[in-house]
């Protein structure tokens, strides 16, 4: 059994939703040539009796020019099967949005860059600015996920659809997309206006005789809404095309929703308008989203969401035993009661920012936590005249001297204090304390992104003087610190800058290493120095100096050094750490931690993960018993936490990042004969009365399988 819902990219999982309910739309829709008339009359008497959403209603109209999807050999063509949602889904889900590169490609439609065209954009006004923009964030991530099953049933084809021969074939055009969303920023249907870009239109495409494709969308937004809620007809409705606004008037009276007098002219029916974030709820066995079926969890533990009695039974009598929800329900049932723990935080937001049907973008928005590194934390777009940090572009953009917070403000507002005259005088054990001292108030949002270095300093000074008191770490004056299989953490690396301000007397370096890493970044060596209250930051060639003779502040203050190595652990070559570091790190999940554990189990250096959720704890004891015959210590829930609940499709879990921490239990030197001092896996409860293969057997299976095994209850 996978759950991947604190490792997938926010956007597949988004994509999926979308598509899935597009997959729908269409197919019940029915070919774009025929008429629709026939298809509005049941729909319409079914909506004249639905109850009335006293929420404004909203028809965006995004225009796109100039960019093109090329589908490449072994994605299907077609809205409907080509922008399936089988590999966002399916039995070994995409976890990133590079993996989908092999079948998905954009391009330029114009001859210049589509920097031209956002030039173009500023002279015809602001409002296609700001449309453009979400047309290239919010839609060009969906319209890459462009492979489905064979299996799945495909609706009827677009025009010219019938021509396209099999492999890659000429870039297909987004013309127009059409969105329905409530005031509040919560979509509920989308329609897709795909051409040829090599001058084949279709009769619909663009924004003229759209009238009837939209009318269709809206009755089968109102019937099946692809948000929260039942279904359901608008008061009012406007639109923001002006011409389409006067050709629905008189369609739109049919079903007793009132037209706004104007269309509208603005982004959004606010200023302050945004998308609301969208939980993608899934059947776990097939899938179906929550707006196809009705999703009840699983009566015993409550964690696992099934559309029915037919799915459960399925999932219960799983073959073998060891990955049926039979075997795992108890467990599943013993992680639920920790939800309660791990909303345990002392923020006035709490209640919010840990509540299952949490709105993250409506959050930060509601805040103006939309630009520096806040974009990196959900799908909010930049609005008119901010620029988005893009992912993979640092250290260039954000290793900058000056206020090493200058990322996190808020319209020039800091939301860091001054730091503090005095160290700490003793090391800070809660988010309580560390604010308290910090002078932030309990009711800042740092903690979401202070969860890294926070997380790396409590391993510090509590955790590794726990389990590795003869490393005497605290009264080191430097440390080598890797941080392996780095990935989101890296893209905040100014965070990190905390260290010289909680360990003002101790020279770190901070070794990022994975394959996840930007190319441009790799062997690249930088030195952040502590200057008056501001941070200086040199560029260093080559292999730095001893981390000893770094540069000392007075006072004896020290500087950090950040270094990067875009490759797998098992491949890097270098000094040996005093310490290993990996975040939210999913063993199963990825192949070469296979080899990296290993490597790890030569280097026998102390090495902390953490895990966004219990589960995944487990299941990377598991994998470290197959790499190496080791395992890991139990996991304990990680007081730094991110106070942010992350989105499940197909389960009621909490998931957080950062959520516990573990440390792996080294297999004893060959010869040694005895057993790792350090505390084992806690024992598995008293066996089903089908019992599971024995440790070995299933060890070696899973071994043999893969990826694809690792991550199976």
């Amino acid at each position: 059994m996978e759950f991947v819902s604190g490792y997938q990219d926010e956007f597949l999982d988004f994509a999926a939703l979308l598509l899935g309910w597009f997959h729908k739309f269409v197919a019940e829709r029915g070919p774009v040539g025929a008429s629709l008339e026939g298809h509005w009359r049941p729909l319409e008497a079914q909506i004249k009796r639905l109850p009335q959403d006293p929420a404004l209603w909203v028809l965006h109209v995004l225009p796109n020019h100039n960019v093109g999807i090329i589908l490449r050999q072994g994605a299907e063509l077609g809205p409907g099967c080509g922008l399936g949602v089988a590999r966002l889904l399916g039995d070994e889900p995409l976890l990133h949005l590079q993996d989908l590169s092999p079948y998905v490609s954009f391009v330029s439609l114009e001859d210049g860059e589509e920097g031209d065209q956002e030039e173009e954009d500023e002279e015809n006004g602001e409002k296609t600015k700001s449309t453009e923009k979400v047309e290239l964030q919010e839609v060009r991530e969906p319209a890459s996920t462009s492979r489905e099953s064979p299996q799945e049933a495909k609706p009827p084809p677009e025009p010219g659809e019938a021509e396209q021969e099999a492999g890659e074939a000429g870039p297909l055009h987004l013309s127009c997309l059409l969105l329905v969303t409530d005031e509040y920023g919560t979509i509920l249907g989308i329609d897709l206006l795909m051409d040829r870009a090599q001058g084949i239109t279709d009769q619909d495409s663009g924004t003229k005789n759209l009238a009837p494709r939209a009318y269709t969308l809206l009755c089968h937004s109102m019937a099946c809404p692809m948000g929260p809620g039942d279904p359901r007809k608008p008061r009012r409705l406007t639109v923001g095309d002006a011409r389409l606004h006067r050709e629905l008037e008189s369609l739109v009276s049919r079903l007793g929703v009132k037209l706004t007098k104007t269309p509208m002219r603005t982004w959004g029916p606010r200023p302050d308008f945004t998308f609301a974030s969208l939980r993608a709820r899934t059947c776990h066995v097939c899938h179906r989203h929550s707006f196809e079926v009705k999703l009840t969890p699983c009566p015993q533990c409550g964690a696992v969401l099934y559309c029915g009695e037919a799915c459960l039974q399925t999932d219960w009598r799983r073959c073998p035993d060891d990955v049926s929800h039979r075997f795992w329900c108890p467990k599943l049932a013993a992680f639920m009661k920790r939800a309660g723990e791990l909303a345990t935080l002392p923020f006035t937001y709490t209640a919010e920012v840990t509540s299952e049907t949490f709105n993250k973008e409506a959050f930060l928005a509601s805040r103006g936590l939309t630009r520096g590194y806040w974009t990196q934390l959900s799908m909010l777009i930049p609005g008119p005249g901010t620029r988005r940090i893009p992912q993979g572009s640092l250290p260039s953009l954000s290793l900058v001297s000056g206020d090493p917070y200058q990322l996190l403000q808020v319209d020039g507002a800091p939301l860091m204090p001054p730091v503090p005259s005095d160290p700490p005088r003793h090391p800070f054990g809660s988010w309580l304390d560390y604010y308290t001292w910090r002078g932030l108030s309990l009711d800042s949002p740092m903690a979401v992104l202070l969860t890294y270095p926070l997380t790396v300093y409590y391993v510090i000074t509590h955790l590794v003087p726990q389990s590795f008191p003869e490393l005497n770490i605290q009264n080191k004056q430097s440390l080598k610190i890797h941080v392996v299989e780095a990935g989101k953490e890296f893209d905040l690396v100014m965070v990190f800058w905390e260290f010289l301000v909680l360990l003002p007397h101790m020279a770190l370096e901070l070794q990022f290493v994975g394959d996840g890493l930007p190319l441009e970044n790799d062997q690249q060596h930088f030195t952040l120095q502590r200057d008056a209250p501001e941070v200086s930051v040199r560029p260093s060639s080559g292999v730095s100096a001893r981390l000893s003779s770094g540069v000392k502040e007075k006072g004896g203050r020290r500087d950090l050094q950040i270094k990067v190595s875009a490759r797998p652990y098992h491949l890097f070559q270098g000094p040996k750490p005093d310490l290993v570091i990996g975040f939210n790190s999913g063993f199963g999940l990825k192949d070469t931690w296979l080899s990296s554990l290993p490597r790890l189990q030569s280097l026998r250096v102390p090495a902390f993960f953490t895990e966004s959720s219990e589960y995944g704890c487990v299941m990377d004891d598991q994998t470290m018993a197959v790499a190496t015959g080791g395992g890991t210590s139990p996991p304990q829930a990680n007081p730094f936490r991110s106070p942010f609940r992350l989105r499940a499709a197909d389960n009621c879990m909490p998931w957080y990042c950062n959520a516990f921490i573990f440390h792996l239990v080294y297999k004893p030197p060959q010869g040694n004969g005895t057993r790792p001092a350090l505390c084992p896996s806690p024992p598995a409860p008293a066996p089903a009365p089908a019992a599971p293969p024995a440790p070995a057997r299933r060890r070696r299976g899973e071994k043999k399988a893969g990826r694809g095994a690792r991550w199976r209850r």
